[in-house]
């Protein structure tokens, strides 16, 4: 991961500031112990996203089910949520570090979503899977290929500011929205969106299952852990100077909603995993999303 290095000039614009590598990793002025824990559980919530799909892959090389067990929905959902991340990332011109993070969630995606299509084609064979491999490759070159426009497009012009992790920078004070602001908080917005119903899907899918199996706890979990972690980095923080907490959670508003509601739905998956642990499937022979 390739790190930019703001310089010593720039740290002088972060006032009080006393973690160099902070600002010069990922650009955060880590004022007092509370903005260095936000920073903190921020990186630990992106290890646990990162970390989240490989249970899922090993689950699905040793039952050979996962298009059985996931909902084509949930996947879906997962992949226009991390995209819209990923396109707030460049649109929004935020660190290298969050626009690499961003593709790494996305060719994630879409490897699950291939082994989704290879197990599925693999048991019944369709006319559609040429066309859904060409979607996926296509997708997996505009992940790789954006960071490297972004970087072609920011070398002109020196980052001088200080800029958030979330999609919206926020500026101190009560300030209407800035176009990039208004940009970021729409895509957070859809992206949040896209998180929360894409479990509900999944929920009715193991529902009629009556079962679970074929899919690994640990995707859930990580991901709750993840959200949890990534909830208390936002609240920690503190407000920029001149701005009010309330301003502060209204901006960061999608991003939260988006963390906890998730959170709430994979406690649902949960309970789904607890009550049909020891249930075998019951609609194996049959398709369970509609042709």
């Amino acid at each position: 991961m390739v790190s930019v290095k703001l310089g010593p000039a720039n740290f002088s614009s972060c006032p009080n500031g006393s973690s160099q590598w902070i600002w010069d990793v990922l650009g955060e002025c880590a004022q007092d112990g509370w903005d260095k824990a936000s920073v903190g559980l921020g990186l630990l919530s992106i290890l646990c996203f990162a970390a989240s799909t490989f249970p899922q892959y090993i689950k699905a090389c040793k039952t050979g089910n996962m298009d059985q067990a996931l909902s084509l929905w949930f996947l879906l959902g997962w992949i226009g949520g991390d995209s819209c991340n990923l396109i707030g990332s460049f649109l929004a011109d935020q660190l290298p570090l969050q626009t690499y993070t961003a593709v790494y969630y996305v060719l994630a995606d879409v490897l699950m979503l291939s082994l989704y299509f290879y197990y599925k084609f693999k048991k019944r064979p369709s006319p559609w899977s040429a066309p859904i491999n060409s979607l996926l490759l296509f997708i997996l070159g505009v992940a790789c290929t954006t960071p490297l426009l972004r970087s072609a497009g920011s070398g002109a012009a020196p980052r001088e500011v200080f800029r958030g992790r979330t999609l919206l920078s926020v500026e101190p004070g009560n300030k209407p929205f800035t176009e990039k602001e208004v940009i970021g908080f729409a895509i957070g917005s859809v992206s949040s969106a896209l998180y929360l119903f894409s479990r509900l899907p999944q929920i009715r899918t193991n529902f009629l299952r009556k079962s679970t199996q074929g899919i690994s706890y640990s995707l859930f979990a990580l991901v709750m852990l993840g959200n949890t972690l990534y909830g208390l980095s936002v609240l920690l923080k503190n407000p920029e100077e001149g701005q009010s907490e309330g301003s502060y959670v209204l901006h960061h508003l999608p991003w939260l909603v988006g963390s906890l509601g998730v959170l709430l739905l994979d406690t649902i998956i949960s309970v789904q995993f607890f009550l049909y642990r020891h249930s075998a499937p019951s609609s194996e022979r049959q398709p369970l999303l509609p042709s």
